[in-house]
């Protein structure tokens, strides 16, 4: 059996509502509280899959991680090389954020431990993540390109680098200085374009000396001094702007659409599909502008709008990686050609999302043109829809051909939508709430 999800053509959407905690900041806060001295409490935390193998995983490794009856997490960590080596496999399911974020972790503490997950994670590679955390000391014996199973041994004598990233990410770049973290010496990350800057913020607030730097030719050196002592600290975490990603399109296209949706993390790094859709003629509005806890938040205002074609750039692809799934799909409603360009992560991820994105637009009706790290819609497509799309154990295509049946002239079906809970919980109920036709139920393999 198989869990399949149906969306149906839908007149406007109409509500305030508030979607589940960011998942970068989630994990960050499990991880990063379980390496301090003494008590860390967490509030907003995603109750999605991922988070919670992450939560699993530090009390393997021998932080303590609990939920109190009021819904706040609780993390008591025994500081920096206070963890112990776990007694099974570390099996993270779907989320190749915690893999990679552990994987920093576990470098840089002289212990033996292996990695595993669902199918997905084990086809996606880790190498990148593995050539610095080598670099720096430790060792890892894994299959053809780094996929897990994985077994990473561990060191208490590791080297500083100054590393350069071949491609941005976000991931790496929190891998090497959470490994970093127990070397003596400065550890450099250097990116050639900016990513999502939770690691480095978070640290700081729990003591840690980060700095950033723009280098000779542009680029951005992220220095931590390693060894520092980090303070139990108390996290709130905002709502995902990932996962509001797909109300706001969802309104964008719905004609007579007017949705609030509340909380939302607005950190630039973060914010490229907002800011591409304004750039297309969307009607966003932040509202009730506010920081808390070195974040900033906002309330996101979306109204139904017509869109018009651009061309993204590629430097913006770090900060809205993971939603050109969703952007695909409102460009397929928009006026005129949108060009989505540096879109070769998406190959890498849960799936190969840039050849899924691709292959379910066509079967929807759209018109679309694939490159190796291309993708453009092109306006006057036929929306017939009436397609199964395989989601290929990936929430965000799930999810994203879920917003595009709402626009179709007959239903689109995704063929298996469990994994919508490794980020989204509710998102069916929470959808329907605001006047979506989601319709969900078991069907044969």
């Amino acid at each position: 059996m198989s869990h399949a999800i149906s969306s149906h053509p839908c007149a406007g959407l109409i509500g305030e509502i508030f979607v589940p905690g960011d998942k970068s900041i989630s994990h960050r806060s499990l991880i990063l509280g379980g390496l301090a001295t003494g008590t860390s409490h967490v509030d907003g935390l995603l109750l999605g899959e991922d988070v919670l193998a992450t939560a699993a995983a530090m009390r393997a490794l021998g932080a303590s991680v609990e939920r109190l009856d009021c819904g706040r997490w609780q993390v008591t960590g025994n500081g920096l090389g206070g963890l112990h080596e776990p007694e099974d496999v570390l099996d993270l399911g779907n989320s190749g954020t915690a893999t990679r974020l552990l994987m920093g972790i576990i470098a840089g503490h002289p212990m033996t431990a292996m990695m595993t997950g669902d199918h997905s994670l084990r086809s996606r590679p880790m190498q990148r993540v593995i050539t610095p955390l080598e670099m720096m000391g430790a060792k890892f014996v894994c299959r053809s390109g780094g996929r897990p199973p994985l077994s990473i041994i561990g060191t208490a004598d590791g080297r500083p680098q100054s590393y350069t990233l071949p491609v941005a990410s976000a991931q790496v770049k929190s891998a090497i200085l959470l490994m970093g973290l127990t070397i003596a010496g400065e550890t450099s990350v250097i990116e050639p374009h900016a990513t999502r800057d939770h690691t480095e913020t978070m640290l700081r607030a729990m003591g840690a000396t980060v700095t950033v730097a723009e280098t000779p030719s542009g680029e951005r050196r992220i220095t931590l001094v390693g060894q520092p002592e980090l303070q139990a600290t108390d996290f709130l975490v905002p709502g995902d702007p990932s996962s509001a990603a797909f109300p706001t399109v969802a309104a964008l296209i719905t004609d007579g659409s007017d949705v609030t949706i509340k909380n939302i993390c607005t950190n630039p790094l973060r914010f490229g599909l907002f800011q591409t859709l304004i750039e297309m003629g969307g009607d966003i509005s932040l509202l009730n502008p506010r920081t808390i806890g070195g974040e900033p938040i906002a309330d996101i205002r979306v109204r139904s709008s017509q869109l018009h074609g651009i061309e993204v750039p590629a430097k913006r692809a770090p900060s809205m990686i993971d939603e050109y799934p969703i952007l695909a799909v409102a460009a397929a409603h928009a006026n005129g050609d949108t060009k989505m360009q540096g879109l070769a992560e998406l190959r890498v991820k849960e799936s190969d999302r840039l050849a899924a994105t691709a292959t379910g637009l066509r079967a929807i009706g759209a018109l679309v043109d694939e490159g190796a790290d291309s993708l453009t819609v092109r306006a006057g497509g036929n929306f017939r829809g009436g397609a199964t799309i395989a989601a290929n154990l990936d929430h965000r295509m799930a999810m994203a051909f879920v917003v595009a049946g709402m626009r179709t002239a007959q239903p689109v079906t995704i063929d298996d939508a469990r994994t919508i809970d490794t980020s989204f919980p509710g998102f069916s109920a929470l959808m329907n709430g605001l006047g979506a036709r989601i319709e969900t139920g078991l069907v044969s393999a």
